[in-house]
């Protein structure tokens, strides 16, 4: 199961992270974030000690999707070493998210 970062975990889970950081930004009304959320789920499981793959719903932290311009959902945020190395923005396949952690995160 993805971990659920808020606004108020953020810095710690994701800014001061060891390894890498993906979120999904996602909202329970979005047709396409919930067709991604077993994706999500799958990944976590898979990549558990490499990264940390996670999701926060944008209608109840509305502070970090502000900050990173988060204007359409779902989106995909990798962050490394506390900066953002990519972004993709709709929805995904899972192959697509393991290419971009193995290009982007060296995973």
């Amino acid at each position: 199961m993805a971990e659920q970062i808020t606004d108020s975990n953020f810095e710690q889970l994701v800014l001061k992270s060891s390894t890498p950081v993906l979120i999904d930004f996602w909202a329970p009304w979005c047709g396409p974030c919930r067709a991604m959320g077993p994706v999500i789920d799958e990944l976590a499981e898979e990549y558990k000690g490499k990264a940390l793959i996670a999701k926060m719903n944008v209608d109840e932290n509305q502070v970090t999707p502000s900050k990173y311009a988060i204007r359409a959902i779902p989106t995909i945020i990798l962050f490394n070493k506390g900066e953002v190395v990519d972004m993709v923005t709709g929805a995904v396949s899972k192959a697509s998210i393991k290419e971009l952690l193995a290009k982007k995160a060296s995973l």
